[in-house]
């Protein structure tokens, strides 16, 4: 039935999504939201929504994975039972929550730190010309971070968890310290958890809309300026922007950057999956 449920939905992207996908640029030139042709107008999005995710990623991954192995292997059980609680109640917030805590609380709170970065490493691009409030990419990034965390360290705190207690007493009784042990026994044992974890934050980071939408002023560039509001927008916030007001051809290119959506998210899981078969053979559980 999941088979089943992914080819539909795979079917029905492509069809609703055909007549945009082979609709020049004339015919886009009533939509006052697409300039130039689908595929220019997509190529922007395509790359807010990487970047946004990459940024989440990148921020999230260390996070988790600190958090995941206090919890496993440092706090106290009655500590470790209440943060895995706490951790998995976070997950279930919804994303506009999470949305509206970011742009009332983590934009000020932000918004010092990136006016420094702007004026002392403004020469580098990444930090150029900061001008507040803090609506850019970086910290739509840190709020999907904030969003994918719950989610990674569950998966990989449970993976450390079964890392076999025989591993770990050999490591500690050759003389071994605690940390040593975990970069020699558990690290190791949990590297296909960890990037099965990634993906999952990574996708959910990927098709994120509300938090996006409230955090960004949309802009359709590719560029690196990390800082500068109205520079990019994802696939997904900008669908929930453009939908409600659309007919026609607007609704099949919306639909058409929907489907591509689908197959880049499709693509990074198989390309985990790809990952973690290739390293089974290695992993400690072997």
């Amino acid at each position: 039935m999941i088979l089943v449920t992914l080819a539909a939905v795979a079917i029905f992207l492509l069809y609703r999504a055909w007549p945009a996908l082979v609709a020049n640029a004339e015919e886009f030139a009533d939509v006052n939201f697409i300039e130039g042709n689908l595929w220019v107008w997509v190529a922007p999005l395509l790359f807010g929504t990487v970047l946004a995710s990459i940024i989440a990623l990148a921020v999230a991954m260390p996070l988790s994975i600190g958090i995941a192995l206090f919890i496993s292997h440092y706090a106290p059980r009655r500590l470790a039972q209440l943060l895995g609680y706490i951790i998995d109640l976070l997950a279930a917030i919804p994303s506009v929550i999470v949305g509206l805590w970011g742009a009332s609380w983590l934009m000020p709170l932000v918004d010092p730190l990136f006016a420094w970065l702007s004026s002392n490493l403004g020469f580098i691009p990444l930090f150029a010309d900061y001008t507040p409030p803090a609506r850019n990419i970086t910290t739509g990034g840190l709020v999907l971070a904030i969003m994918i965390v719950p989610i990674i360290t569950a998966t990989i705190r449970e993976v450390f968890l079964q890392t076999p207690r025989l591993h770990e007493e050999a490591s500690l009784a050759l003389g071994s310290t605690r940390w040593e042990m975990i970069r020699q026994a558990v690290l190791p044992f949990g590297r296909s958890g960890m990037i099965s974890a990634a993906m999952l934050g990574l996708g959910r980071a990927l098709g994120e809309t509300m938090a996006i939408l409230l955090i960004l002023s949309p802009g359709y560039s590719i560029n690196f300026n990390l800082l500068q509001a109205g520079q990019h927008n994802t696939i997904a916030a900008n669908i929930a922007l453009h939908f409600p007001e659309s007919s026609g051809i607007a609704v099949d290119a919306l639909i058409a950057s929907g489907l591509i959506l689908f197959a880049v998210t499709f693509g990074v899981n198989m390309i985990a999956r790809w990952i973690i078969n290739r390293r089974a053979e290695f992993s400690g559980a072997n």
